[in-house]
């Protein structure tokens, strides 16, 4: 059955968003909230942050993450939080700043490091009811995998200063999808890594 939407007499359709383009509005900045990480049950995720994806040519943005990432996990390893790290399918190695140790199990996938890994398995494993999500590219692996964290009834925080893209309207608008998707909407909390208490 074919249905035809017609316009009302002196009624114009609606401009699709090519035509609006320049009319879109920027949200309101979000609350950023200082959050506490139980060691017991949180996990830190590094997600891709490899050669491939986070260096001066493609991602520059990423690089500036890369010393905030490593204080986190610094942080998170004198606690006893468990991290956890991820790599593309091409798996090129991990910066040497961040890179993992031999006990820290490392994933690899495409954008969602769910699918076809074990990382389900070892959060459940280590009783985990939270994860910190960092890494590159925010419009990448971090939604994809943050949202795939939600639909599996994960708590999500994520220190956006920890997040990476190509650009800054990009990164801006994955933590607003993030914060609005109905994947993530009820179980993330934004928050920065200096505002992480980890205890």
């Amino acid at each position: 059955m074919v249905v035809w939407l017609l316009a009302a007499p002196g009624q114009t359709l609606a401009q699709s968003i090519d035509g609006l383009w320049d009319q879109a509005q920027a949200p309101e900045i979000p609350q950023i909230n200082v959050v506490q990480a139980n060691p017991a049950s949180t996990a830190l995720l590094v997600l891709d942050i490899e050669e491939l994806t986070c260096n001066a040519a493609r991602r520059p943005r990423c690089l500036d993450t890369v010393p905030r990432i490593a204080e986190l996990i610094r942080r998170a390893r004198e606690a006893g939080l468990p991290v956890v790290y991820s790599l593309t399918p091409k798996m090129t190695p991990i910066l040497d700043l961040v890179v993992p140790k031999k006990s820290e199990p490392i994933v690899a996938s495409s954008v969602d490091k769910f699918w076809d890994t074990d990382l389900e398995k070892i959060l459940q494993d280590l009783g985990v009811d939270t994860v910190i999500v960092t890494g590159t590219a925010a419009h990448g692996a971090v939604l994809h995998t943050a949202t795939a964290a939600g639909f599996r009834g994960l708590k999500v925080l994520l220190p956006v200063d920890c997040l990476s893209a190509a650009d800054l309207y990009t990164e801006q608008a994955t933590v607003q999808l993030l914060l609005t998707g109905p994947g993530t909407r009820r179980v993330i909390s934004l928050t920065r890594s200096d505002l992480i208490t980890i205890q």
